[in-house]
């Protein structure tokens, strides 16, 4: 069942899920989340999903390899940020999840009746839209609890600013 969306409720914010890794076309979804939300009175949410290690026998590497992939989520999400505040002057909410990305995504989802929206950007390279378009748009879009917004990746600021 879809969890009923809050957003337009009194004492609630649209927010605007960017899901963060280090692809060029993230930087897109940053930007023109951020100027939607500037313009619309909402919220930025950055998710960033540390996949699962699989070192259980090893726990000693494990440990390492948390913490690094930990260190490496919260300096990613800081660029992301600084993208926000410097494309719309407004502070997004970071959000860190270790597991599979769309079941973090889902859960997320689930969690905050104020996500109104999912914004994924599209890769320029001739492979396709990338990992995160093909898998959310292309399989789960007709079932999926938010409307997807897919920008397209070769956008600069300024036409993004005048979309959003």
């Amino acid at each position: 069942m879809v969890a009923i969306r809050k957003a337009n409720e009194e004492g609630h914010r649209r927010k605007f899920l960017v899901v963060v890794d280090e692809t060029p076309e993230c930087g897109r979804a940053i930007v023109y989340a951020a100027r939607r939300a500037a313009s619309t009175g909402g919220v930025v949410v950055l998710l960033y999903v540390i996949a699962p290690g699989n070192f259980q026998h090893w726990l000693g590497v494990e440990d390492i390899m948390r913490a690094e992939a930990q260190e490496t989520a919260e300096t990613t999400l800081a660029k992301a940020a600084e993208r926000v505040r410097a494309a719309a002057r407004t502070e997004p909410e970071m959000v860190i999840r270790e597991g599979q990305r769309s079941d973090e995504i889902m859960s997320l989802i689930d969690a905050d009746a104020d996500i109104a929206t999912l914004v994924l950007a599209a890769g320029t390279s001739k492979e396709g839209p990338g990992p995160l378009v093909s898998s959310i748009a292309g399989k789960t879009a007709g079932s999926f609890p938010i409307p997807i917004t897919i920008v397209p990746g070769n956008l600069d600021d300024d036409a993004l600013a005048a979309l959003a």
